[in-house]
Parts: C-alpha cells; sequence; structure tokens
C-alpha cells in the first residue's frame, strides 16, 4: 500500500514584511540559519523565490540541505530569464553581464531571445549547478516555471518550454502560466496533453479572475509523481498592481471557509498522484504561514478518515 503525500508550506521564508511583521518567527530568531531551521519545524516544505530574481547560489543549496530534517522539499522558481521575463542588468551575474553591456547601455532589461547562445549555455550550466545539491540530497521538489503574461499559447512557446525540458534532463518540471489563452475552451485540452507528454506537472493556481494574466484552477494531474496548488489570494485590487514587492501585490488572507472549499478537490486529486504540494504565495507578513497552518489542519481531518491511503 502507497502512502500518498499531501505537503503544505509557503513561498519563501524571508519575505521582508514576514520578518519585520515579528508574528511568525520568536524573538531572537533573526539569522538566516536561525529561520530556516524554525520554518521547517512547522512546514515540510517551502518554494524558493528568491532563485527568480537572482541566478541560485549553489553554497546556498548546500547550507539549505544543510539546515533542514531529511525528508524536507524545496520546490524551486526558475530564473526570471527562463521563464521570458524582462531580465535588469543587475540580475545578470557580473562576469556574464560585462560581455552584455553593449545591450545593455540602449536597453534597461534583456530578454532570452536576445541573449547569445554561449551566455545561455553558461546560464543554464550555473542554474543546474546550483540546484544539483538539493537535488543530490533528496530535497527538492520541483523547478518552477512561472512564465511571464506575454507568453501565448503557441507553438513558440511550446518550444521554449521544451527546450527549458531539455535544458533540465532529469528534474520535474512545474509549469505555471500567466496568460488567459493557455486555459481557453479552444486550447485547454493541447495544453494538457503537452504537459502529461512531457512530464510537466501542472501548476493548480487560486487567483483573482477576469484578467488577461489570470488563469482558472484546473484541477488535473498531468504528472503522476506530483501536483502542485498555489494560492495566490484573491485581492483583485492588487493583482496587476505596480509594487514594489510582490508582498503587495499577493495581500491577501483566506478565511477558514475559504480553505474548507479546497479540502475536497485537494482529497480527489491526491488521489491521483504520489505527492501533491499546496503552496501559499500571500505572502503579506505571516499570511502565509498562518493559513498554511490552517489548511495543515482541514487536511489532517481528511488523513484521519483514512482519505489519502491507496
Amino acid at each position: 500500500m502507497v502512502k500518498q503525500v499531501v505537503r503544505v508550506g509557503t513561498a519563501s521564508w524571508t519575505d521582508p514584511s514576514l520578518i519585520k511583521s515579528k508574528k511568525f518567527y520568536p524573538r531572537g530568531c533573526n539569522s538566516a540559519e536561525d529561520r530556516l531551521r524554525y520554518y521547517a519545524s512547522h512546514f515540510p516544505i517551502v518554494e524558493v523565490d528568491s532563485s527568480y530574481y537572482a541566478m541560485p547560489s549553489r553554497r546556498n543549496s548546500e547550507l539549505w540541505a544543510q539546515r533542514t530534517p531529511d525528508d524536507f522539499l524545496f520546490n524551486m522558481k526558475a530564473f526570471r530569464l527562463f521563464t521570458c521575463h524582462q531580465t535588469p542588468a543587475q540580475a545578470i551575474p557580473p562576469d556574464l553581464k560585462a560581455d552584455l553591456m553593449p545591450h545593455f547601455r540602449g536597453k534597461p532589461n534583456i530578454y532570452y531571445a536576445d541573449m547569445p547562445a554561449e551566455i545561455l549555455d553558461e546560464m543554464w550550466h550555473r542554474f543546474r549547478q546550483a540546484v544539483e545539491p538539493l537535488r543530490d540530497a533528496g530535497k527538492l521538489g520541483a523547478l518552477h516555471f512561472q512564465f511571464a503574461p506575454w507568453v501565448i499559447c503557441g507553438n513558440k512557446a511550446l518550444d521554449h518550454i521544451l527546450e527549458c525540458a531539455d535544458r533540465l534532463p532529469g528534474y520535474t518540471l512545474a509549469v505555471e502560466f500567466r496568460h488567459q489563452s493557455w486555459c481557453s475552451e479552444k486550447n485547454l485540452e493541447r495544453t494538457l496533453a503537452f504537459e502529461r507528454e512531457h512530464g510537466l506537472v501542472n501548476v493548480i493556481v487560486d487567483e483573482p479572475q477576469g484578467f488577461t494574466n489570470s488563469i482558472p484552477a484546473v484541477w488535473e494531474a498531468t504528472n503522476e509523481n506530483l501536483s502542485i496548488v498555489r494560492f495566490h489570494g484573491k485581492n483583485a485590487a492588487t493583482w496587476n498592481a505596480d509594487g514594489k514587492v510582490a508582498s503587495d501585490r499577493f495581500n491577501y488572507d483566506y478565511s477558514e471557509d475559504e480553505l474548507k472549499t479546497f479540502v475536497a478537490p485537494i482529497m480527489q486529486m491526491k488521489a491521483q498522484v504520489l505527492n501533491l504540494h499546496a503552496i501559499f504565495n500571500n505572502n503579506y507578513e505571516d499570511q502565509g504561514q498562518r493559513d498554511a497552518k490552517m489548511l495543515q489542519g482541514l487536511l489532517t481531518q481528511g488523513y484521519s478518515a483514512g482519505e489519502l491511503d491507496a
């Protein structure tokens, strides 16, 4: 009998508003090591978001693996360049940025299509090297590719996603879209079939609806080993706000009644896969931590009924 596992956690454990609020970490828990150890005593998984803003560090991965329990997992967001987001000069490693200065003298950002092939090869190499210690320690869940809102469903985008997968052989890639074309009546089945064919994890999102850059929650498993549910909150007023920090956009506190509505679909989804990750990205102060704890409690009631055993 296989025991299916649900892991609940949050996106980031070092968000500035979380630390500043002093609502989660106890007094004296001030170092990076102390905070990670404390977080890992409450949750079995965390999403690394810093790797979106800057290339991740191999040394950090080694330290994270050392400082967490044996069964703890990290999902890591892909670097912004790889997901077709605009990438400013300060996000490029300094030694590589020097070769790109002719571009940056005329433009503030660079995109994947603008990068010289040899620099792209080197950046993918460094990304693989950075996440390798977590994989080798058995602590890497998925590499999370949240594609830019202008990545529209079509052959060009599909080819790019396949390139990302080819660049990361042996890794589990989770795909989150930010354009409604991927889930339109015309394209949804094509999107899911593509993900299934290539073993990509369909990321199920809860987020404000009615925007070009929002998609509905599609409760479908496309990889038998893993499903991911990502909670962005329902704050429509800030969904497209140009805030200085991510916590301004995802300022939303789920009620217990709201979270109860997710128990049944999570249970049903869990019956289809070996692992399910529920990640709270509402990261203003301690909202994500409180809501993750609440969902843990609600799901525990399902565990006690034996609903996740197969």
